[in-house]
């Protein structure tokens, strides 16, 4: 039976948890974000993966600290023995002293060497990509740059961001069997440096677009992108939370087309139709609601 630590934070990392208790690993140890304030009342929250470990029942090997850095926890990893780290979406980086421990899989959410970094999934739907999926790393001191063990390959089609997640984070999970099992006759591939590319951690600001100048491809991609959180926003707070995209031409800002499912509106070279917004302090609305609240029809301008 092989040991596993692990470590991760949220749920695309408790999908990946869950499998390794499923497949019966033994699982020394779980390394997981501290609990986090949320909400206005600012209560302590826990981590999926916490909440998934007291629910398997493991709350008792389920460790958080601040750094892994911190006094104590390179010596009690090693103490364990671990046949192998497991990592995914942990939120810090590993320390060389804990690399060198035992082997440290990495299941990262792209095609590397594409998309190193924090935001895999949104930066792969921004740039309209057919293709995404998960690897299955070696990890190295740089940041996802380790040997590739396994790929596994998605169709991304027009998925939004948490219909990628949800279908990344199974295929991750059932690729980290494959790869502690067979761990032995795999023989790592190392990147192509040269052809790589990084991505940041998404802010909110991220969500703001502008319909006089982006195009309705450039908005439809950052709604699947951003679907959730941070969503997509205009300059004056209007969120729009379900959009297509529309093949109607006309002038930015007319109301090209009205029923009563929404409204289509002209931005920069095309159309996007609108389904349901929220104004700034105010709760959804089916968009033709919206308009009938501001008096406006087919053919009017509408700043959002």
């Amino acid at each position: 039976m092989k040991n596993i630590v692990f470590m991760g934070t949220p749920s695309y990392a408790s999908r990946i948890l869950n499998e390794i208790y499923k497949a019966r690993f033994n699982i020394l140890a779980i390394y997981t974000q501290p609990d986090k304030p949320v909400g206005r009342s600012g209560s302590l929250t826990p981590p999926d993966v916490k909440k998934l470990a007291i629910n398997l029942g493991l709350d008792s090997v389920v460790y958080q600290p601040n750094s892994l850095r911190d006094d104590g926890v390179k010596e009690h990893i090693e103490s364990l023995k671990p046949d192998f780290i497991v990592v995914a979406a942990y939120g810090q980086i590993l320390p060389k002293e804990i690399l060198d421990i035992s082997p440290c899989i990495n299941l990262h959410a792209s095609l590397l060497p594409d998309y190193r970094g924090a935001s895999p999934i949104q930066s792969a739907i921004l740039n309209k990509q057919s293709l995404s999926g998960v690897t299955a790393m070696k990890m190295d001191i740089g940041l996802d740059s380790g040997d590739i063990l396994a790929y596994s390959i998605l169709d991304i089609g027009q998925m939004n961001s948490y219909e990628l997640f949800e279908k990344l984070s199974d295929m991750a999970a059932n690729l980290t069997i494959k790869v502690l099992n067979e761990y032995d006759n795999i023989k790592p591939i190392s990147q192509f440096n040269a052809l790589s590319s990084k991505c940041k951690k998404i802010k909110k600001d991220d969500g703001l677009v502008n319909l006089e100048v982006e195009t309705a491809s450039e908005i439809w991609a950052k709604f699947l992108a951003y679907y959730g959180w941070p969503g997509i926003f205009t300059k004056d707070g209007v969120k729009i939370l379900d959009m297509e995209i529309s093949s109607l031409n006309g002038e930015v800002g007319e109301i090209l087309s009205l029923n009563d499912d929404g409204f289509v509106l002209g931005v920069n070279g095309g159309s996007i139709f609108i389904k349901t917004l929220q104004a700034a302090s105010k709760k959804p609305v089916n968009a033709r609601s919206y308009l009938n609240g501001k008096r406006i029809g087919l053919g009017d301008r509408v700043s959002l």
